[in-house]
């Protein structure tokens, strides 16, 4: 068996981030930025009003209560044809243009107006209320940079900088096979010895929150020829992840019957629990992750070793595994040689400290266990006894860009 560290090492060795796209922007969010982006305009374009009032000259407002002659109006997105004079005022509003001549604005609320005249009650110096030209950002400005995963925030400036299309990294297509003879989708006839088929549509939901786009090749039997001709979809596909049929069992045929196709395996086996029998190779020119079968551990090792995975395709070069020091909450035995990741609940502690509590039981069969919990606590190969209260290391589930 070789460690959790060497596997993912050697899995990431395998991928580089994909060719990039030019998508609308309105389809870029979640996508990871290829290009830099440079703003194509100034913002805003000249000096304009930040609230409703009066454009003045600062000078004529310096002593109060002032009577300014109000010469004209300006909306946002209007323009006043003219200039603002001593003892002149023109009526703005929030996002108009500054008029030539005005160097400060009083809000609406210090003063009194009728249709002619307004009383200017508060003064107001220069620069008051007035966003100067380029404020935001000036044209050739940098914007979002490449790599950067779009949030909304980001879409927001880059339909500012007035960026139509983008270019982003493509979408890793993973091809996703579950295996067995005994499972079968949820809805279909369930017989009395099978169980419902609960990693195809997880594993799928998966790669779509870490941004791939998921290709169901369906359930292959336990039969080389049918899982065969079922993996054979993967072709062209950036990784085919497997679920079930990794083990040593003699109905465990992913390894023996892709090895029949061309399959080169890198390793199998890997010193953690959940997870243990994980391999991990090549078909053809497609990636290949072979995930145990029970629910958990295909979801445990799809986040340790798909996501990173994923994450280099779309051009992410974050930490693989980022984690969060945390309070244990109940004590725990030693470890033996493999590297442990358990279901915990996530809590605060009197003093505001987050505390992560081990479920008594840890069966990797257990799914409404995973579903429940927060975060899965680390324990390193032959950690010794840890107290409760003692410091651990948490991998939080409740990023969605986690996926889990």
């Amino acid at each position: 068996m070789i460690s959790v560290e060497e596997a993912l090492t050697r899995i990431l060795d395998h991928f580089t981030a994909l060719p990039s796209e030019t998508v609308a922007l309105s389809e870029a969010f979640g996508r990871v930025l290829a290009k830099d982006i440079t703003a194509r305009v100034t913002q805003p374009p000249h000096a304009v009003s930040a609230m409703d009032g009066y454009a003045v000259r600062a000078e004529d407002v310096a002593a109060v209560p002032a009577d300014l002659r109000v010469i004209g109006r300006v909306p946002a997105g209007g323009l006043f044809d003219g200039r603002v004079g001593a003892g002149e005022a023109v009526r703005i509003f929030t996002g108009a243009p500054l008029p030539e001549g005005a160097d400060a604005i009083v809000i609406q609320e210090d003063t009194e107006a009728s249709d002619s005249q307004v009383t200017v009650k508060e003064s107001s110096p220069v620069g008051h209320y007035v966003r100067p030209a380029g404020l935001d950002f000036a044209e050739g400005d940098s914007g979002p940079v490449a790599g950067r995963l779009l949030t909304a925030r980001d879409i927001g400036l880059i339909a500012a900088m007035n960026h139509p299309w983008v270019q982003v990294h493509r979408r890793p297509r993973v091809a996703i096979l579950a295996t067995g003879d005994e499972v079968v989708m949820p809805g279909d006839p369930l017989g009395p010895s099978q169980i419902l088929s609960s990693n195809g549509p997880a594993l799928a939901a998966f790669v779509r929150a870490c941004g791939g786009e998921p290709i169901q090749l369906g359930i292959a039997p336990d039969r080389s020829e049918q899982l065969g001709a079922l993996a054979a979809g993967a072709r062209g596909a950036d990784l085919l992840l497997t679920a079930g049929g990794a083990s040593v069992g003699e109905h465990d045929l992913v390894q023996s019957t892709l090895e029949r196709q061309g399959l080169e395996l890198d390793f199998w086996k890997i010193a953690m629990r959940p997870g243990k029998p994980l391999m991990f190779g090549r078909l053809g020119e497609t990636p290949m992750l072979g995930l145990p079968g029970n629910p958990v551990s295909a979801l445990v090792c799809a986040l340790l070793f798909a996501r990173p995975a994923l994450n280099h395709m779309r051009g992410l070069n974050g930490p693989a595994h980022p984690l969060t020091p945390m309070i244990l909450g109940a004590d725990l035995p030693a470890n033996d040689r493999r590297q442990d990741y358990l279901r915990a609940r996530v809590s605060l502690d009197a003093g505001g400290r987050k505390t992560a509590t081990p479920y008594g039981r840890q069966d990797s069969s257990m799914l409404a266990m995973l579903a429940a919990a927060d975060g899965l606590i680390l324990r390193p190969p032959h950690a010794e006894a840890a107290q409760k209260g003692t410091a651990v290391s948490v991998l939080e589930l409740r990023d969605l860009a986690a996926g889990l």
